[in-house]
Order: C-alpha cells, then sequence, then structure tokens
C-alpha cells in the first residue's frame, strides 16, 4: 500500500491528476472518500493507495479544494465507461 500524507497546501489540479491516473488502471475497482482519508481499492477490496487529508477541515478555503478535488475525481470516474466506482463521504459527522 502506498499512503501520502497532505496538508494544507495540497495542489488541487496536481493530486486530481495523481488520483485519476491511479483510478484509470485496469487492477482499480473503488475509490472510499471517507472524510479525510481516501482508500483507493483494487477488485480484491485490498488497499493500495491510502490519501490521508490532515488539514484544517474547519478552513473554508480548504472545504472548497477538497470539495473541487472530490467533484474532479468524481467527474472522471464516471468518465470511465467501466466497473470503476467511488463511495462519497467526505463530509463525515467524526469531523465535527
Amino acid at each position: 500500500m502506498e499512503e501520502y500524507i497532505l496538508s494544507n497546501d495540497f495542489d488541487v489540479d496536481e493530486l486530481t491528476e495523481k488520483i485519476n491516473n491511479i483510478m484509470s488502471k485496469w487492477s482499480i475497482q473503488l475509490l472510499d472518500i471517507n472524510g479525510m482519508n481516501w482508500a483507493i481499492y483494487n477488485y480484491d477490496m485490498e488497499v493500495k493507495y491510502l490519501f490521508n487529508f490532515r488539514v484544517h477541515y474547519h478552513s473554508m478555503d480548504i472545504r472548497i479544494k477538497l470539495e473541487d478535488l472530490k467533484l474532479n475525481v468524481i467527474h472522471h470516474i464516471e468518465s470511465l465507461k467501466d466497473e470503476t466506482t467511488y463511495r462519497d463521504n467526505l463530509i463525515n459527522t467524526s469531523l465535527f
């Protein structure tokens, strides 16, 4: 498993490209967006990539960046026309 730790200064475009490239691989099935932890699973439901956002979630700028990233990635996943999918729980109740 590859783990990425991200801070407040992450670049939305750069990270979008990285996640989209991963999601385009034939062996990847699911992006699970769960609050500040985004896990990417293969078809055996093993976590292959973990993006851990250690950010100030209550900052409006950070929330906008996360939402932009999420929408970019979801748009890409939906354009793949295969079994790749996602679960979206960015607004996790444990964050409050």
